[in-house]
């Protein structure tokens, strides 16, 4: 598939899941690789970013299998990785990257991290330096990009630990110094401007480690564990970011009802949810609920009239994922909605505020770019009728198909062969609820 045609008119309606998580199941599966034992995890995601972390785990020596969406590993500890024979290919996934760097940093374990011309675009230094100051021999390559060279020596005297200021809220970076962390000679603290999604910090504790938050979740202490890491039993909630495409898909396309179960409704993941209830949203979350130390609910989402907001500071690193589909429920909105202190759009699989901005006004949106955002002027709806491009990206493939449900005009998606990275199944999901894709 290489472009997809979005025919408008249809309501959505029916009962649906999303699939497992991304953020999630990325750490499930490097987690059970560091643990002492055998893990099971249920509603495991496979896609194409998860894929890129089983496939390095497995040039690590490490023993798992994916049958449907259930994944099990046997881990050997952290000390128990082998040197890979070649360079680990990281594919599209900045995550999958940044987190086997701080693992192959605790492990002790010389390796090349490498991935996609798309992945070496996208900044490492924040991981570089961060690593160096804890002792880890690394090099990147010009300009602070991939690939990764770890060229680990002495790893008997130990990592730093210590303080670590991190000028840009990230949940990847966290991570990664976390896990580097696990073999540090002291406790190891991590300072963000915003919480970050706190994920690792949930599983690590469940698997033994001492893991203790403050200041809101912006200040996490991780103190080295002296034994073993427990292995992983749990199942993974429904992905919050995919399930973001189907709920403004409901909302803008009139006559939508929609009921999604078992979505998971992490706090430091919820910004959307937020600011589309501060448009005038009708999101309801029914039997909230914990399954495996995160919390889930039910969401029943309605066609709504929305109005323009805001959106800025803390509510940018809750929502970072689904900014591209925020943008389109800004368009079918009426008024202003102006996105600021966003700049990190930048650096992700796209420019994001720039491809965005760019496919928005193809669609007729009314669209302004700004060096940390944009501003769209909605008028309740969009003209469509144009061909509009992914960029190589799985986010904005999907967020510009969610356009094209309610416009006036049919709409073409180049480049929708990049939704299988994140949501595979997204395409079958829009029309078992009565899209048109055809």
């Amino acid at each position: 598939m290489k472009s997809l045609t979005i025919h408008p008119g249809r309501p959505l309606i029916g009962d649906i899941t999303v699939p497992g998580d991304k953020s999630i199941s990325h750490r499930t599966a490097l987690l059970a690789a560091l643990a002492e034992g055998h893990s099971l995890v249920e509603n495991y995601l496979v896609s194409g970013v998860t894929m890129a972390m089983t496939g390095a785990l497995e040039q690590l020596g490490i023993g798992l299998s994916v049958v449907g969406n259930t994944l099990q590993v046997v881990g050997h500890g952290l000390h128990g990785f082998r040197t890979p024979p070649t360079s680990l290919d990281c594919g599209n996934s900045a995550t999958t990257l940044r987190l086997l760097a701080g693992a192959l940093a605790a492990a002790g374990i010389p390796a090349v991290l490498d991935g996609s011309d798309g992945l070496r675009r996208r900044p490492m230094d924040r991981i570089v330096t961060p690593l160096r100051k804890m002792g880890v021999p690394v090099e990147a390559a010009e300009g602070g990009h991939a690939p990764l060279r770890l060229e680990l020596r002495a790893i008997q005297q130990g990592l730093s630990g210590g303080e670590f200021y991190l000028p840009v809220a990230s949940a990847q970076v966290k991570s990664c110094l976390l896990l580097a962390g696990l073999s540090a000679d002291q406790p190891l603290t991590t300072t963000e401007p915003h919480p970050s999604r706190d994920h690792t910090e949930r599983m690590l504790t469940a698997m033994g480690v001492q893991v203790l938050t403050a200041d809101f979740g912006r200040r996490v202490t991780l103190t080295p564990p002296r034994g073993g890491l427990r292995p992983l039993n749990m199942v993974v909630p429904g992905d919050f970011s995919a399930a973001a495409f189907l709920i403004v898909a409901a909302l803008v396309t009139p006559g939508s009802v929609i009921r999604m179960s078992g979505v998971g409704l992490n706090p430091t993941r919820t910004g959307l949810l937020a600011a589309l209830s501060e448009m005038g949203a009708d999101i309801q979350v029914e039997n909230p609920r914990e399954q495996s130390g995160e919390p889930l609910g039910d969401l029943v989402v309605r066609h709504s009239m929305l109005h323009g907001v805001e959106v800025a500071g803390e509510r940018v690193t809750a929502m970072i994922d689904e900014f591209p589909v925020f943008g389109v429920a800004a368009a079918y909105a009426h008024g202003r909605t102006e996105v600021s202190q966003a700049e990190e759009l930048r650096l992700k699989e796209s420019d994001r505020i720039s491809a965005l901005c760019a496919e928005l006004r193809k669609l007729g949106a009314a669209v302004e770019e700004k060096p940390d955002g944009f501003i769209v002027d909605g008028t309740g709806g969009l003209p469509g009728g144009a061909q509009v491009g992914a960029h190589g990206d799985h986010r904005l493939a999907m967020a510009l198909a969610v356009a094209g449900l309610a416009a006036e005009r049919p709409s073409v998606v180049t480049g929708a062969e990049m939704m299988a990275e994140s949501f595979p199944g997204f395409l079958d999901a829009l029309t078992s609820l009565g899209a048109d894709t055809g």
